[in-house]
């Protein structure tokens, strides 16, 4: 019996005695970029989630304690049924299939942005980022390079010269002073549209105090960074991609709102609030392009390929805004020219 086999022996021994149900069955219920895995379940007419997160490459420990903060700060969570976090088992809340991905339209996007913002707010003026690891240069910087080592490479095959190597450096380094001049706090790290679902408030529980939807998952990677960095992930999406002008339109409005809430001051005009988001967003975007390759050809889930195109021009159009970063845009287009960013290389 194969260790996989020995692992879905346990987690659905240990689902059936936490609920006292032995005819249970799991199903798989998401995927996941990560060595973490979702299951659903059905018992006493109702929905349950398990979640798998081996410790040895997943430690649920941190999930658990951001989820008791976010939750206290009134977001929707899962909320915990049962945990056995040496085995790493978690039995949570179903917040259903309503992904923000497959429900946003032109005419919903409003709507939906509007609630998204709504509960990044609230965790941008409630939630501490005390005790987080430091999204800091460092940290920032080996994200960066997931994009020279995994797409150009292992993915294009071209081992960059002195001089390439010094425009990364240089582009780099523009990212990176922008990144560590924003204000501080706490950042999800992958605020977007795989990550929020719709739902709606059970008619017994209308809080004000407690916004519940959009519902939050995938939040275990917290980090105390850049204030521009959830927005961005959120606006600027890996997996759904909206119009340049209705983008800032938005970004201009939480820019308003972090402005009233203090968490700005009035040193912080427009302009330099946009090069934040768009600067923050090119970092995420640049290790984006990296992790997927690296899904693929580390991971065997090729998955993400399909939206690597997209990320790629995040990266060109948001970069061409900035002449200082000319001839990162002219490095990269040279290196992409004539290629198939979806398909796979031989190995």
């Amino acid at each position: 019996m194969s260790r996989s086999d020995d692992r879905a022996l346990s987690r659905l021994g240990w689902t059936r005695a936490v609920l006292g149900d032995t005819q249970l069955t799991l199903a798989p219920a998401s995927a996941d970029a990560s060595f973490r895995s979702y299951w659903r379940t059905y018992h006493q007419d109702r929905s349950w989630i398990v979640m798998d997160s081996p410790p040895a490459q997943e430690d649920p420990r941190p999930w658990v304690e951001i989820g008791k903060q976010l939750d206290a700060a009134g977001l929707h969570v899962p909320q915990v049924h049962a945990q056995d976090l040496q085995q790493g088992f978690l039995l949570i809340e179903d917040l259903g299939n309503r992904l923000y991905l497959g429900e946003l339209t032109d005419t919903s996007a409003d709507t939906l942005y509007g609630d998204a913002m709504d509960a990044l707010l609230r965790i941008q003026t409630r939630m501490s980022a005390e005790g987080l690891p430091a999204y800091d240069q460092a940290f920032l910087t080996r994200e960066l390079e997931v994009m020279p080592e995994w797409l150009l490479d292992r993915h294009l095959g071209h081992a960059l010269d002195a001089d390439e190597r010094a425009v990364l450096d240089d582009a780099f380094g523009i990212i990176l002073h922008s990144a560590l001049e924003q204000p501080r706090g706490f950042v999800h790290r992958d605020f977007h549209s795989r990550n929020l679902l719709i739902v709606a408030a059970p008619e017994n529980r209308r809080d004000a105090e407690r916004l519940h939807t959009p519902g939050i998952i995938d939040f275990q990677g917290a980090l105390a960074g850049p204030i521009a960095y959830d927005l961005a992930s959120l606006l600027r999406d890996c997996y759904i991609a909206w119009e340049p002008e209705r983008v800032e339109a938005w970004a201009v409005g939480y820019f308003e709102r972090l402005r009233h809430t203090g968490l700005l001051d009035a040193s912080v005009d427009r302009a330099r609030f946009l090069r934040w988001f768009d600067l923050i967003g090119l970092q995420r975007h640049i290790k984006v392009l990296g992790q997927f390759y690296r899904l693929w050809y580390r991971d065997g889930k090729p998955g993400y390929l399909a939206d690597v195109p997209r990320v790629y021009h995040y990266v060109i159009s948001v970069a061409r805004r900035y002449p200082e970063l000319t001839r990162f845009v002219t490095l990269l287009e040279r290196r992409a020219e004539g290629r198939d960013l979806t398909q796979v290389a031989a190995a």
